[in-house]
């Protein structure tokens, strides 16, 4: 099995995202939802999550799925480790925030 590794910009937003369900819908639906994204972390790195590359209008090579309310982005280091380098709400800007998350 392939692994992958949460970059700073996905650690955070995973924490962010955590913070707003629990406010919102409680601490079992936090966990819940916290948990999903990792079995799709899982799923990627397992290469068995459907995805798309990201569109060449971003001008950033990797792919992408989308979880629930959420895309996960992502790009395979020379290792063969999968780096999940966003997760940004489906109604954010993602055009600045992918360009910003994948220059790290």
């Amino acid at each position: 099995m392939n692994t992958y590794e949460l970059l700073d910009t996905a650690t955070i937003s995973l924490k962010e995202i955590y913070r707003y369900t629990y406010d919102e819908w409680g601490k079992d639906q936090a966990q819940r939802y916290i948990d999903g994204l990792f079995d799709c972390f899982d799923r990627i790195a397992r290469e068995t999550q459907r995805s798309r590359p990201i569109p060449a209008e971003y001008g950033i090579t990797g792919r992408f799925c989308r979880y629930e309310q959420h895309f996960v982005y992502w790009y395979d280091l020379p290792d063969g480790v999968v780096a999940i380098a966003s997760i940004l709400h489906v109604r954010m800007d993602l055009a600045a925030r992918l360009e910003e998350d994948f220059q790290q």
